[in-house]
């Protein structure tokens, strides 16, 4: 075997969930050594270090900028960062982030936001500050991903709307994320596991609420239910804010003023939505716009029923596992609850193939390609040079 190499990882700004998750999925159930990868060091804030594994290939490091506000976690990715990484010695750097400034090379660069991308989504804001937010993002992204000498994504589906934008570039593999042993070992204990009748009906949406989420399209189509007799109970699972939480509040205040039927909750933290999503009968997931769809997932795993978007790359990640609807159309989503209702052994069939199509996302997988990928491209690089 060639010599072995040093990895360094700028998760610099690593913030949201599925950044985090996939950290810490490829860091503690990946074994780099193996893909001859002789250390990795990893760039991060406090509060992501924190629950990164303890391994003696792993050296974490912890600038303080990255406590920072944005500008410094970006002065520091763009100025300081290239000191730190040739002071250990590294041959290669994986930015988790499409949006990173940092102009280090040899580097392979993932990408995990489609907002940017997706037609038809940045209209939904208007003439806005956060659509001026992703035009910026747009260009640094594609650009980002077309000078890297790798780039990894999700999904065949974004890898396929990306380089519309991009280009066409000339090394990059699928690698999806995992999900998370404990949703995968989670015994469900709603209707379809008993098989005895229990009402209501408790329908489940795990997502921050925002214009692309479609959560009042869900309120209302679970509004569309009870009138035609149902008994279903919704929860909203994620919290929010801005013009998708306002549209949300404004549909509850007319279908459910009491809050008798429908329930918003905070984000929680992961240790908690196994043990809710259990307990519920159906999942919903009506996102318009995803590059792996997390949630999604995890309730695959823990073997929900589920009514999914039909956009995107939901099709991609659910295949035949689900039933899919219009997320801009609650009698759309109203209607695939309702299949699922009426139709018990459909959904015990899909309970069945979702949890089986779900173990095939482990952090394992995603952990050995993404090494494989890391030191196959650089050796392909220095081949070259």
């Amino acid at each position: 075997m060639a010599d072995a190499i040093n990895v360094g990882i700028d998760a610099s700004r690593n913030r949201s969930g599925g950044a985090v998750a996939h950290l810490v999925g490829i860091l503690s159930e990946g074994d780099p050594l193996a893909s001859g990868v002789r250390e990795v060091h990893v760039w991060a804030p406090r509060e992501l270090a924190d629950r990164l594994p303890q391994r003696n290939w792993l050296h974490v490091h912890t600038p303080a900028p990255l406590q920072g506000s944005l500008s410094e976690q970006l002065r520091w990715q763009r100025f300081d960062f290239p000191t730190a990484y040739k002071k250990a010695a590294c041959n290669i750097v994986l930015n988790t982030d499409a949006g990173t400034i940092s102009h280090i090379r040899p580097s392979v660069t993932m990408s995990r936001d489609m907002l940017s991308f997706e037609p038809g989504i940045m209209s939904l804001y208007g003439m806005s500050r956060e659509r001026l937010r992703l035009l910026v993002l747009k260009y640094v992204q594609a650009r980002s991903l077309k000078s890297a000498d790798g780039a990894i994504f999700l999904t065949e589906y974004a890898a396929k709307v990306i380089q519309q934008y991009s280009g066409p570039l000339k090394r990059f593999q699928i690698i999806p994320h995992g999900v998370g042993k404990t949703f995968l070992e989670t015994e469900t204990q709603n209707r379809w596991k008993r098989n005895e009748p229990s009402l209501p009906f408790r329908c489940v949406y795990v997502s921050n609420t925002d214009l692309y989420k479609n959560q009042w399209n869900v309120a209302r189509a679970i509004d569309e239910l009870r009138m035609r007799g149902y008994d279903c109970k919704l929860q909203l699972i994620g919290g929010g804010d801005g013009q998708g939480q306002e549209l949300l509040e404004s549909v509850l205040r007319r279908v459910d003023p009491a809050g008798e039927h429908i329930e918003q909750l905070p984000f929680l933290p992961q240790d908690r939505l196994p043990d809710i999503l259990g307990r519920s009968d159906i999942a919903i997931f009506a996102s318009s716009c995803e590059n792996m769809p997390n949630t999604l997932l995890e309730a695959m795993a823990i073997g929900l029923p589920i009514v999914s978007s039909n956009k995107g790359p939901m099709p991609e990640v659910l295949e035949n596992a689900g039933v899919y609807c219009d997320p801009l159309d609650p009698q759309s989503i109203a209607d695939g609850i309702e299949r699922i209702i009426v139709d018990p052994q459909l959904a015990k069939s899909l309970s069945k193939a979702a949890r089986a199509r779900a173990s095939e996302y482990s952090w394992a997988r995603c952990a050995k390609q993404t090494w494989q990928f890391l030191s196959n491209t650089y050796r392909q690089i220095s081949s070259t040079a």
